[in-house]
């Protein structure tokens, strides 16, 4: 019996053996519901092959009979099976949650560098947003001029007596609320879009100024389509909110911007530090000419391009540059400006003028002028409409075009700086005969606290002014401080054309808290006005008429002291 049991032995422990292992189980978790399943499937994981603790702990007690094991009761044998299980459930959930968190993590890193590739900042040219890449890029600017203006010395002409209608009126108004959107798309594109709110009474469209795309063909060399500025004068190339007196002289408002020098075409510009050119082609401007003043026009000079006829065209173009320059506050400025403008006027088949005597008529054109001042600014002097009569008249005249010149200087040495411009400007058409109307001024300003004019290579003409200490409450920055004097001289009379004379006098006081802030305050005095002969009832109130002395000259008194608060971004 003895020979057996070896052979028993070893036949019972390979019969536990293959017990215990048809009593393993494998298990596998879902990673998503933490599920427990006793079947492979998507989205679980094998956790392991488990036995039943019981046949083990027999098997081994069989497999070694020598060993002495004690008993363990079967409630913990449960316990202790049910702990492993719950350890390696809770290893396996926090296993999964990492993986998931890692993708969470992986899906944030790329949203992080999406946003990364857009940032934005503030500076004192507004608000900007670029791509990383600079593919693309945006800026909202805008800018508000709250203006006031009180007449001291407002007296017409004595032979109209107490003629209010000839007395500049006091007061306040928004002289300008601009609103616009520009930036750079593809790298070599950029465009731009401003509408003004105070502009055109409501005529439409009269409130945009630039609306324009431009092509970048290098740093210097630029072409663009749209409505931008006349190429003309170096003081209509500042921008106002950079202006020395708070209002442009009388030959600029009256040859450049009261036509409206907003107009629509195409141009090419080309631009170094030290000179730079302007080129376009330009019809009329969008909306209502004279749309940038108030209700001074009194004959032609509107857009007539709404089904009444053909609009007007002119080529013109404007050279300079510094000749002279050490350094950015140390230079001298020079250039020439030039340009042709053809004038529409329309006419019935009978002759007549379309709408003659009325506000834009059937065409023409017409000149005015205001004495420097921001809220009142009616007329002083005004050419009346160029084109009148039938043309079965024998004394019709009829405008056909102009021509414009001009000259430039500007000299800037530190904080003191000089400026000066001649204007001229011909009259062609029917009727005339080398009439020309004329204007120029000069002025000279300082900066008490030290600062200097800057330059906008660009547009050849004034930038902004940065304080060297930007004011601060309680603080040593006092801002910058600038004082200006200039004298303004226009003669419209010349052959046939009455259009006035005059010359006045300006004293300005300006103060640059910031860079993106300036107060300014203005003193205006006429020295002379001459208006007799015009042609215009409300002008010719103002000095000459029927009491004129002999040239017509001091007739009406005209002061004023005129504020104005410049808040741009």
């Amino acid at each position: 019996m003895q020979l057996f049991r070896p052979p028993l032995a070893i036949l019972a422990v390979i019969s536990l053996c293959v017990a215990s292992s048809s009593h393993a189980l494998d298990l596998y978790v879902d990673t998503k519901t933490k599920q427990i399943f006793a079947e492979p499937g998507p989205g679980r994981v094998h956790m392991g092959t488990y036995e039943k603790s019981g046949a083990t702990a027999k098997a081994t007690k069989q497999a070694s009979p020598s060993t002495e094991l004690t008993p363990v009761p079967e409630d913990q044998k449960a316990d202790a099976s049910n702990k492993s299980t719950r350890d390696r459930l809770t290893r396996l959930r926090e296993k999964a949650e990492k993986e998931q968190l890692k993708g969470q993590v992986s899906m944030l890193d790329e949203r992080v560098k999406e946003v990364e590739k857009i940032h934005g900042n503030f500076d004192d040219r507004g608000l900007h947003w670029s791509t990383k890449d600079g593919n693309f890029s945006v800026s909202l600017n805008g800018r508000i001029q709250p203006a006031s203006q009180y007449n001291f010395i407002n007296e017409p002409d004595p032979a109209f007596g107490s003629n209010t209608a000839n007395e500049l009126n006091s007061g306040m108004n928004i002289r300008r609320a601009r609103l616009g959107v520009e930036g750079t798309f593809l790298k070599i594109w950029d465009y731009k879009f401003e509408y003004d709110f105070s502009r055109g009474n409501g005529s439409v469209g009269s409130g945009i100024t630039d609306a324009f795309v431009r092509l970048n063909h290098t740093n210097a060399l630029s072409y663009k389509a749209g409505s931008f500025k006349e190429p003309f004068s170096l003081e209509e190339a500042a921008s106002n909110r950079y202006l020395t007196f708070i209002e442009r002289h009388m030959s600029v408002n009256a040859f450049v911007d009261n036509p409206n020098t907003y107009k629509t075409g195409i141009g090419v510009n080309y631009a170094v530090p030290r000179w730079q050119t302007g080129i376009a082609f330009q019809t009329e401007p969008i909306g209502g000419w004279s749309s940038a003043s108030t209700s001074v026009n009194a004959n032609g000079n509107q857009n007539r391009n709404n089904g009444s006829g053909d609009t007007g065209w002119q080529g013109i173009g404007r050279v300079s540059g510094r000749p002279w320059m050490e350094s950015e506050t140390k230079f001298l400025h020079v250039g020439v400006s030039a340009g042709h403008t053809d004038v529409n006027t329309q006419y019935r088949a009978d002759g007549t003028m379309v709408g003659e005597g009325q506000i834009g008529g059937g065409g023409g054109m017409s000149f005015f002028a205001f004495p420097g001042t921001n809220v009142d600014r009616s007329n002083i002097l005004n050419t009346g409409n160029l084109s009148t009569g039938a043309l079965s008249d024998p004394n019709h005249r009829r405008v056909s075009s102009y021509d414009r010149y001009g000259a430039e200087s500007w000299f800037v040495y530190g904080p003191f700086s000089a400026q000066a411009e001649y204007l001229r400007t011909n009259i062609n058409g029917t009727g005339y005969s080398g009439e020309h109307l004329t204007g120029y001024y000069g002025f000279i300003s300082y900066f008490l606290t030290g600062e200097s004019k800057a330059y906008h290579v660009r547009n050849g003409a004034a930038n902004r002014i940065k304080p060297n200490k930007p004011f601060q409450f309680g603080g040593p920055g006092l801002g910058a401080w600038e004082v200006a004097f200039g004298y303004d001289y226009i003669d419209m009379n010349s052959g046939a054309i009455k259009g006035g004379e005059a010359d006045m006098v300006r004293f300005g006081l300006n103060w640059y808290p910031h860079s993106n802030v300036k107060f300014q305050a203005n003193v205006v005095h006429t020295l002379n006005i001459n208006t007799a002969g015009t042609p215009t009832t409300n002008t010719n109130g103002y000095s000459g008429g029927a009491g004129a002395r002999t040239h017509g000259w001091d007739n009406a008194s005209l002061s004023a002291f005129l504020t104005q608060l410049t808040v741009d971004f």
